[in-house]
């Protein structure tokens, strides 16, 4: 039998194992509050809530080092094409919340604006930002979570790589210890 295993480019790994829902990340700042979107987190710890994140050295970078909070907002398939637009262009020159039709909400703990239209938001402070210069990667402690309680089961957008998403689908349940 002939294995039917082949060569994958390096670049594309990410697609393989970048599983977690694309989500968008807010900043207070002036001239306007920013928004971009992300795919590259994980969940490092359950209680207190830490994230592990990784950005590129831009404009929402800089304002969260500036700032040390922002909140991350997780959409569904409803906005795909806002978020990703909020994605293919810079925060620096445009005011992406209104390009985008996208509603900014009051925080509690934050000043980083929640985003209306997604199913969930998360407040969250910059807990450690040993590995940033080097990676970008920071560890965030999310303070205050939000979620729309109308939405079931929400189809959630992922990352493939090179334009491609696939959206969550059918919810199964298994035998688990964690609850």
């Amino acid at each position: 039998m002939k294995a039917r295993l082949r060569s994958l480019p390096l670049g594309r790994v990410y697609g393989l194992l970048e599983t977690g829902p694309v989500a968008l990340v807010t900043t207070a700042g002036e001239p306007w509050p920013d928004v971009m979107a992300q795919s590259w987190h994980t969940v490092m710890e359950f209680e207190p809530p830490l994230v592990g994140c990784v950005f590129g050295n831009g404009y929402t970078f800089e304002r969260l080092m500036r700032t040390k909070q922002c909140v991350i907002a997780i959409p569904t398939s409803k906005i795909a094409r806002q978020v990703v637009g909020c994605g293919n262009v810079s925060g620096r020159e445009v005011d992406k919340f209104s390009r985008f039709g996208l509603t900014p909400l009051a925080a509690s703990r934050v000043k980083a604006p929640l985003v209306a239209e997604c199913y969930a938001n998360l407040e969250c402070r910059l807990h450690d930002a040993r590995l940033a210069r080097r990676y970008g990667f920071v560890v965030l402690e999310v303070v205050k979570a939000w979620i729309d309680p109308s939405v079931k089961d929400p189809k959630t957008l992922h990352h493939r790589g090179n334009g491609r998403f696939m959206v969550a689908g059918r919810t199964i349940r298994l035998p688990s210890r964690m609850k």
